[in-house]
């Protein structure tokens, strides 16, 4: 118990010096502010210099006339060359008609 008092008192002592102690001023520092303008003006100059880099290329026309060379078969097993001579639009096939065709 005498040491409890003891230990009790040593404390006590030190928070009296304690609150006799200075308390020093710290100096105010300036908190900076992030400036967004300069990142913002980055972002939007490489947008618009994408926009301008990207170019679309003009759609190709279709040609007025195709020339079409096919070789067949008669019925004697000789192969001929015909050559004809069709409008673009006559020759239009469907992506899947030539899978039923080909293979």
């Amino acid at each position: 118990m005498e040491n409890d008092q003891l230990i009790e008192g040593f404390f006590s002592e030190m928070k009296k010096q304690d609150q006799n102690l200075p308390i020093p001023e710290f100096p105010e520092t300036k908190v900076s502010t992030f400036n967004w303008w300069f990142p913002m003006g980055i972002a939007a100059s490489l947008l618009v210099g994408g926009l301008l880099w990207y170019q679309q290329e003009p759609a190709k026309e279709a040609p007025n006339e195709v020339i079409i060379i096919s070789l067949q078969e008669n019925e004697y097993q000789q192969q001929t060359l015909i050559i004809e001579e069709k409008a673009y639009i006559d020759v239009w096939e469907s992506s899947t008609s030539s899978l039923l065709t080909e293979f």
